[in-house]
């Protein structure tokens, strides 16, 4: 059974007022202080959860699939998050979406930690023992390298906060995006080395040392390009040897699906973190969205990408079947993806409520058991936010740039390639062939999980890739700009100029 630690709080901190000369009580009974709530250790595990729960927001867990409809993998037809807006070459610093959303929720978590660790330093109490604080500290310092990393991912330099702010200093400056890394590095650093060392699995719902590493290895993958699309070798180094310290503690799934589904995804030894929801009052609209709404609707491109089962091309390959799409291909292709309506066999069938513009809808994220789907559909599975798969494709691409393809290539993508039915790659390729066969393997192996805006930014491809192609819905309009995206006009107008916009968008 999932091991569950959302119990949603709320930590307001309470105004000043005074009127008439008379004196008023400055703590209300019914409203909750940060200078009152910490009283004892059950007040610091609820904190904790408060922690947790700010991950749970559209953009960071179950919009995932909606970040990659900011890329060749999907369409979004309601234009969530404005997703659609951006690939037509709408993003701005008034565009709102996920560009003003990834921004404020980002510092609304590390708001929340920074407040439970100021707190945590001041708390005297004998129930929080030196063990217990190191975990909780290592803990919180994760979900802030988290936020974090959104924040420099898709904005670069960004206000640098580690300490609670007052009116005094809410209006905070820019700091260079290497100082954003280093505070990023410093966070989970400190996770890996104070963490406990067992899987993720034994203490499901809280991050542990392996979470903190793999997360780390993530953001350095992105930074190794340097927005050059050249990788640096010494930051692919670090990058290999956090993955090669990762990937033995745990293992692939026998099956692709079962990370995530809810009945399976806490016994998963292949999960290095999620975010957790439980039904009934701690919920996801996964099914309402994915499979009544198809709000991420697979481009043709995307399902035309997963190859037939002898490792070719579909359509190169004389196992085509250009009647049923399913017959011959690549087994994650099924698992991920729906054609018209999803099809669970056995007559365990649902046709979206609404459109189905591109033909396909995303399967990965449903549940079985939930049909039909609805705006009353409890959805709980936890967003899977690290796992092994990926860390196996980051391994094996930091090694292929360092060493070209070398056994241990072969061994990571052979392993992921199999557990899904499908061949190894063929012997003798060259560093840059394999450098495309990986970038590949992430569009399939990822499909959905929100990383492929992530890959093509840091590859330094996106414009290349996407501007200018038509999926017959839209055509894309990618500006070179779009590397970086703007910071919400409505933070720049409230710093008094203290906050200065990003260059490409002044």
């Amino acid at each position: 059974m999932k091991k569950r630690i959302y119990i949603i709080i709320c930590m307001a901190v309470v105004s000043t007022l005074a009127a008439c000369n008379k004196k008023l009580d400055l703590n209300p009974s019914d409203q909750l202080a940060t200078t009152t709530f910490y009283k004892q250790k059950s007040d610091f595990d609820e904190a904790l959860a408060a922690v947790y729960a700010s991950l749970q927001t559209e953009e960071f867990s179950y919009g995932m699939g909606f970040r990659d409809c900011l890329t060749d993998d999907a369409y979004n037809q309601f234009n969530s998050g404005s997703v659609t807006s951006i690939d037509q070459g709408n993003l701005s610093a008034t565009i709102g979406g996920y560009q003003q959303s990834i921004y404020d929720d980002a510092y609304t978590g590390i708001a929340r930690v920074n407040i439970f660790l100021s707190q945590l330093a001041a708390y005297k109490g004998t129930d929080v023992t030196d063990a217990i604080r190191t975990q909780y500290t290592g803990e919180v310092m994760f979900v802030r390298a988290f936020m974090y990393y959104q924040l420099y991912t898709i904005y670069g330099d960004v206000p640098l906060v580690t300490q609670p702010l007052t009116l005094a200093t809410q209006k905070q400056p820019k700091a260079p995006a290497a100082q954003i890394l280093a505070q990023i590095e410093t966070d989970l650093n400190y996770g890996i080395n104070n963490l406990g060392t067992q899987p993720y699995i034994s203490n499901y719902g809280h991050a542990c040392a392996s979470s903190a590493q793999a997360l780390l290895a993530r953001v350095l993958i992105f930074a190794a390009y340097q927005g050059t699309g050249t990788p640096d070798p010494t930051i692919m180094t670090q990058v290999r040897d956090l993955c090669k310290a990762v990937v033995p503690q745990y293992s692939l799934d026998p099956s692709y699906i079962s990370p995530f589904r809810d009945a399976t995804q806490a016994s998963s030894k292949e999960v290095i973190f999620t975010i957790n929801f439980l039904a009934p009052n701690n919920t996801a609209p996964w099914d309402l969205y994915y499979g009544n709404y198809d709000a991420c609707a697979p481009y043709e491109n995307m399902v035309d990408d997963y190859e037939c089962t002898d490792g070719l091309p579909w359509g190169t390959s004389p196992l085509t079947d250009k009647v049923n799409i399913f017959n011959n291909r690549d087994s994650r292709l099924s698992a991920s993806i729906f054609k018209g309506f999803v099809d669970w066999g056995n007559g365990n069938t649902y046709t979206p409520a609404n459109p189905v513009p591109t033909g396909y809808g995303t399967k990965k994220f449903l549940e079985p058991k939930n049909i039909p789907y609805g705006f009353s559909t409890l959805s709980q599975q936890d967003a899977v936010i690290l796992r092994e798969a990926e860390v196996m494709l980051m391994y094996a691409e930091a090694e292929n740039e360092i060493s070209g393809p070398d056994a241990t290539v072969y061994q990571l993508t052979t392993a992921i390639r199999a557990r899904s039915g499908m061949p190894a790659y063929p012997a003798g390729l060259s560093q840059a062939d394999m450098r495309q066969r990986i970038r590949h393997e992430r569009r399939i192996e990822l499909a959905f999980e929100g990383l492929r805006h992530f890959d093509l930014v840091r590859w330094h491809i996106a414009g290349p890739t996407l501007n200018g192609l038509n999926t017959g819905l839209i055509t894309f309009n990618w500006q070179d700009k779009f590397y970086k995206w703007p910071l919400p006009q409505t933070e720049i107008d409230k710093s008094d100029g203290v906050l200065v916009q990003n260059p490409d968008y002044k």
